[in-house]
C-alpha cells in the first residue's frame, strides 16, 4: 500500500453582490481570497481525518467525494478559512479535496469536473444552493454568474428549472476588509428561510428580482472601476438582503462602524451571523474599526489562484470538519 501523499489547496472566497438571489437563477460577482484551505490525502488502512479515526458517512463532504474511492483513507486538512464564516469553507474544503483525490487516483480533472464535484458534495451536505462557491474555489480569480453581457464562459450548470452560466472575471485592483462577528452561521437554514419567506409572500420575490438588478449594475461599476458606485450598490444590497432578514444586529453593527471609512459595506455569505466586506481605500481604519466593535478583520488580497496541487502535505491548524449543513 502506497504512503504517498496527494496535497491540494483552494481559495476561499467572498460575494461581492448576489449571494441568495443566486440561488433563484439572478446574477453574483464573487471574488476569491488569499486564505486557502489544504487538503492531503493517501490510502490507509483505516479512514482517519487529521489522526482521528473516524466514520465517513457522519462526515457528508468526505461521504460524497470517496462514493466511488473503494478503500481507505488518511485526511489532513488546515484551513486560513473560518467556519461557517460566508467565506467559502465548505466549497473550499469539497474543491481541494476534490484534487486531492482525483490526483491520488491518477486522474487529471478539468476544472469542470472539479466543479461538479465540489457542487455535488455541497449540495449533499446541504440540499441546497447555487455552483457559485464552489465556481470561485474552483477557478479563483473572479467569477460572474449569469451577467448575460458577459463572454467569457467558463461553464453552465443546470438543476432542475435554474441555470447558472459562469463566466471569468478580470479583478480589478481593490482592497477589500472582511470583518467577521464569529457566530457560525450554516448555509442551509438561512437559504431555507428565504425559501419559505418567498413561497409565503411575492413580496420577497420583488426584493429577489432588485437584487438582481443592483448585481448587474454593480458588475459593470466593479469592470469599470467605479468604486464609489459599487460601494454604494453594496449597501443598497446589503439593506435588501436585511429585508429578506438574513442580515443581524451584529452584521449590522459592523457595517455601519464601517461605512464612514468606505465606499460601502455588506454582508456576505449567507448572512445569520459570519462575515461582512467593505470595500475601501483605508483597509488599516476599517480593520480597526471592526475590531473595536467585537468583530476579527481580515485585510484580503481578492483575485487569488483557484485550486492547485502542492508540494507537501498539510501542515498547520486542522480545520473544523463541517458535520452537517455547509455554508
Amino acid at each position: 500500500m502506497s504512503s504517498e501523499w496527494y496535497t491540494a489547496s483552494a481559495p476561499g472566497k467572498f460575494v461581492v453582490l448576489g449571494e441568495h438571489s443566486v440561488v433563484y437563477g439572478k446574477p453574483a460577482v464573487v471574488l476569491a481570497t488569499d486564505r486557502r484551505i489544504t487538503c492531503s490525502v493517501r490510502r490507509s488502512k483505516r479512514n482517519t481525518i487529521n489522526g482521528d479515526l473516524v466514520d465517513l458517512s457522519r462526515q457528508p463532504h468526505f461521504t460524497y467525494l470517496t462514493r466511488d474511492v473503494g478503500y481507505n483513507m488518511d485526511f489532513l486538512t488546515t484551513s486560513e478559512v473560518p467556519s461557517g464564516s460566508g467565506m467559502g469553507s465548505s466549497a473550499a474544503l469539497s474543491a481541494a479535496l476534490a484534487l486531492a483525490i482525483r490526483s491520488e487516483r491518477g486522474e487529471c480533472p478539468t476544472e469542470k469536473m472539479l466543479v461538479d464535484e465540489a457542487y455535488g458534495a455541497e449540495l449533499y451536505a446541504q440540499g441546497n444552493g447555487s455552483p457559485m462557491d464552489a465556481s470561485a474555489c474552483v477557478h479563483g480569480g473572479g467569477i460572474a454568474v449569469n451577467v448575460p453581457s458577459e463572454k467569457k464562459e467558463l461553464w453552465t450548470i443546470s438543476r432542475g428549472e435554474r441555470t447558472w452560466r459562469v463566466t471569468d472575471v478580470d479583478v480589478p485592483d481593490l482592497s477589500f476588509v472582511i470583518g467577521n462577528t464569529g457566530i457560525k452561521a450554516p448555509t442551509g437554514p438561512q437559504v431555507e428561510k428565504i425559501r419559505r419567506y418567498k413561497m409565503k409572500n411575492g413580496f420577497a420575490s420583488e426584493i429577489i428580482d432588485e437584487m438582481g438588478d443592483v448585481t448587474l449594475e454593480g458588475f459593470d461599476a466593479l469592470k469599470k472601476k467605479d468604486k464609489e458606485k459599487l460601494g454604494r450598490l453594496m449597501t443598497n444590497d446589503h439593506k435588501l438582503l436585511s429585508i429578506l432578514g438574513v442580515s443581524c444586529n451584529e452584521l449590522n453593527k459592523l457595517v455601519n462602524a464601517s461605512l464612514p471609512y468606505s465606499y460601502g459595506a455588506k454582508l456576505t455569505g449567507s448572512g445569520g451571523g459570519g462575515c461582512m466586506v467593505a470595500l475601501t481605500d483605508k483597509p488599516e481604519k476599517v480593520a480597526e474599526v471592526i475590531s473595536s466593535r467585537g468583530g476579527i478583520p481580515y485585510i484580503i488580497k481578492s483575485g487569488s489562484e483557484g485550486a492547485r496541487m502542492e508540494t507537501s502535505p498539510a501542515m498547520g491548524t486542522p480545520m473544523e470538519i463541517p458535520m452537517g449543513k455547509g455554508e
